[in-house]
């Protein structure tokens, strides 16, 4: 009997992949436009350039099966110093995995590290081909408004861009480790599954994140390029990354809870509970009392931190995004609370968080 023969380019791997129901549940561009209804160039070549000057470094990520041989799961990555970046749950519990590039040539990859409270994996790869250049990560956050494309390999669709614009900054994305992925890009640039790992950038080219998850039809999410650079390093380095751990449950300020804490303004974050024997224990004080502001039953009687080293934090976006890229494990703060109506400050020493705890 003669068999079909198996189509290995990109194209062939993302439509088996989308036949089979296998790729991955994150994220991915599906095709875009950059023309006009005449055919005409919409942004004066603009997307075109970004485009041909970053889609060498885009990558397709082939995962096999891990429970035995067959199919397993695809997703995208890109180059940066040297070694591939993707997601986490892009690459799962593998040892190497397989990444074709836009020459369509293969190489094996093994996995260096993997961080799942930001959902970020490297990989090493011995001989990269000619077309790759590497891209660079952001310094800066973006501003709301800015232009982006996301490239990667949507729904069989290789090599693929959309355009769009930071929509949001500063978002925590859900994750199954119990700690939410601080310091998140929110965009209308339409992700999909299947570019999980792949690039958001702005129109020089620049990274600004790694597009992590996509929401709906104009929502879509990215691992911001500042959590990236401080954790991609010591995943090529060291094979994990410490993150900075309190050991407290917060819960936003909002105006009942202000008024029942004496608070001047509906701002901070109030502490809910302290983990025991975390690093916040005996240092903050949780709510032990319950008011009733306008019938409503409220939390009182807790610390509500205000600032730390002296930087404002008005909500917990604030204070995971500020844990997450300006502090490290061993590291001693100041923490601004508001206590039984007087500010205060107290110090408080970081510690590693706790590992991830399986099913």
């Amino acid at each position: 009997m003669t068999q079909t023969p198996i189509d290995t380019t990109r194209r062939g791997l993302l439509r088996a992949a989308v036949g089979f129901g296998i790729v991955g549940s994150g994220t991915a561009v599906a095709s875009g436009a950059a023309q006009d209804d005449e055919g005409e160039d919409a942004s004066d070549g603009r997307y075109v350039d970004v485009y041909e000057s970053i889609i060498d470094d885009v990558v397709l990520v082939s995962v096999s099966g891990m429970d035995g041989p067959g199919p397993g799961g695809l997703g995208s990555g890109f180059v940066v110093d040297d070694h591939v970046v993707t997601n986490a749950h892009v690459v799962r519990d593998a040892d190497e995995v397989e990444l074709q590039f836009t020459d369509e040539q293969w190489r094996t990859a093994t996995v260096l590290g993997t961080d799942e409270y930001s959902d970020l994996a490297v990989l090493e790869v011995d001989d990269f081909p000619d077309v790759v250049d590497g891209l660079s990560l952001a310094d800066e956050r973006p501003a709301v408004g800015q232009e982006v494309v996301a490239l990667g390999n949507p729904l069989g669709l290789d090599a693929s861009i959309t355009q769009g614009i930071v929509s949001g900054v500063d978002r925590s994305l859900p994750s199954p480790t119990g700690f939410s992925i601080p310091a998140a890009i929110q965009t209308d640039a339409p992700v999909n599954p299947g570019n999980s790992g792949g690039p958001l950038v702005d129109l020089e080219g620049s990274v600004l994140g790694v597009v992590f998850a996509g929401a709906g039809q104009t929502i879509g999410f990215a691992i911001s390029s500042q959590l990236a650079a401080r954790v991609v390093p010591a995943l090529a380095a060291d094979g994990e990354y410490p993150h900075s751990y309190v050991g407290v449950g917060v819960d936003p300020v909002d105006p009942r809870i202000a008024e029942a804490n004496e608070l001047d303004e509906p701002r901070g974050v109030l502490v809910r509970e302290v983990r025991p024997d975390g690093p916040a224990s005996g240092v903050l004080e949780p709510a032990d009392e319950v008011a009733t502001v306008d019938g409503v039953p409220v939390p009182a009687g807790g610390d509500v931190i205000v600032a730390i080293d002296d930087e404002e934090i008005p909500n917990e976006e604030r204070l995971a995004s500020y844990l997450a890229l300006e502090t490290s494990p061993g590291e001693t703060i100041d923490v601004d609370v508001v206590r039984d109506g007087e500010r205060e400050t107290v110090e408080l020493t970081l510690e590693e968080r706790p590992p991830v705890e399986g099913p």
